[in-house]
């Protein structure tokens, strides 16, 4: 159901913090149904909408509950969260989102005269990319990337202003992926992966790991990282 488009009809507000219930109608044997829904939007709805299921939450009469909002409005994981606990006694266990939000940043480190830049790769992946990981409830985008940087790979870092980059895909079904990246400085080279998350990692130079990468939007943000540095470090010497 993720995904699918369908009119949704109002019963009435839950919060109002722009929180719903609502149906849609469907046939099933030739048979005219209504199934009761959650709709969340950023504004006021008053009667009916075109929608889109963003979320599916499984409850614990192990009935699946679905959440859609206003086509065109996008919520992600941590935002369906802490809105579906605005409804009293709504208890749910696994939820499947149709947008998942990461954030993570083009790590690197200045060695002497040289700059290397951190490649990590997943256990789950067979490709060299950037430390990142998903957005948890209460945090912005900064915090999830100095989080996530810190956690994979026990660098502290310091995020560069003035820099985000913004990579959207869809790896497989019809799940949508947004991730945010940052450029990131890191105090030290002295990296300690997170086992169950990283396979192994390596600094090099970025003429290098323009080779090692293999898909265009990693390949755009090592050119865009890289241009940015000098622009910072030129910035730096001229005192502009």
């Amino acid at each position: 159901m993720l995904g699918k488009h369908t009119d949704v009809h109002l019963y009435g507000t839950i919060s109002s913090n722009q929180v719903y219930s609502g149906y849609i109608e469907y046939r099933q044997g030739g048979v005219s149904k209504q199934e009761s829904v959650f709709i969340l939007s950023n504004e006021p709805i008053s009667d009916s909408v075109n929608g889109i299921v963003i979320a599916t939450a499984a409850c614990a009469d192990n009935n699946i509950k679905l959440i859609v909002a206003p086509i065109g409005e996008v919520f992600y994981e941590p935002e369906i969260r802490e809105k579906l606990a605005l409804i009293h006694n709504f208890k749910y266990g696994k939820l499947l989102c149709l947008y998942e939000k990461s954030c993570g940043a083009v790590v690197f480190y200045r060695n002497m005269k040289h700059i290397n830049v951190l490649l990590v790769k997943n256990r789950n992946g067979k490709y060299w990319s950037f430390p990142k990981g998903h957005v948890e409830q209460g945090e912005n985008e900064y915090e999830t990337a100095t989080r996530e940087i810190k956690e994979e790979t026990g660098l502290d870092v310091i995020i560069y202003e003035h820099y985000r980059q913004i990579s959207d895909y869809i790896p497989f079904g019809k799940i949508k992926k947004r991730v945010v990246f940052f450029l990131a400085e890191a105090t030290s080279d002295n990296v300690k992966i997170q086992q169950d998350e990283i396979d192994s990692f390596t600094w090099v130079p970025f003429s290098q790991a323009q080779q090692m990468c293999r898909y265009e939007n990693d390949l755009r943000l090592l050119s865009t990282a890289q241009q940015a540095i000098y622009e910072h470090d030129k910035q730096c010497k001229t005192g502009t």
